[in-house]
């Protein structure tokens, strides 16, 4: 007599279980981060009024971005992104280390700013602002009906006889 052979409860369970990990694990968001790595003890060793550009330069290298309105202002920036599966990347946390030098290149104030004290401005908006109205596909499409050209209405493609080498000498 031959033996059946029959999956095993428990083989079926370990099947399943590593079916619902990989589910899982589809769905887990990849993070990435970006810009600056902040390091506590560099902005506690920032001082106003004592600290000097070059100093700064040196212990936390060059700013992420810079500004000199209102006085040189140095920032630092780190931001965090997440994708989840098809869904497009969000910006989840951001931290924006502001310092603020006077004349005399020393730091005046050092500000912290998070992604909840910004604005988003949309620097790049893909789409060209025409004057007009806009057309829609059937207007476009039937919008040239019974719009004829009359040549003897003088918008035709003859060239005029008063210009050399056009005209009906030819």
């Amino acid at each position: 007599m031959r033996a059946v052979k029959r999956s095993s409860p428990h083989r079926l369970a370990l099947l399943f279980a590593a079916a619902m990990t990989l589910s899982v694990n589809a769905c887990a968001p990849r993070v990435a981060e970006h810009g600056y790595v902040f390091d506590e003890r560099d902005l506690k060793a920032l001082q106003p009024g004592v600290t000097t550009q070059a100093q700064v330069e040196n212990l936390m290298g060059t700013p992420s971005t810079s500004s000199i309105i209102q006085g040189e202002a140095w920032f630092y920036i780190r931001s965090t992104i997440e994708t989840v599966t098809f869904y497009p990347p969000e910006e989840v946390s951001r931290r924006v280390v502001a310092i603020h030098f006077d004349e005399q290149q020393v730091v005046n104030d050092v500000a912290y700013y998070a992604l909840e004290d910004g604005k988003v401005i949309n620097f790049v908006s893909r789409k060209t602002p025409t004057r007009g109205k806009e057309l829609t596909f059937l207007q476009q499409l039937f919008g040239n009906i019974g719009k004829f050209n009359n040549p003897g209405a003088g918008g035709g493609g003859a060239l005029p006889s008063s210009i050399p080498g056009g005209g009906a000498g030819r």
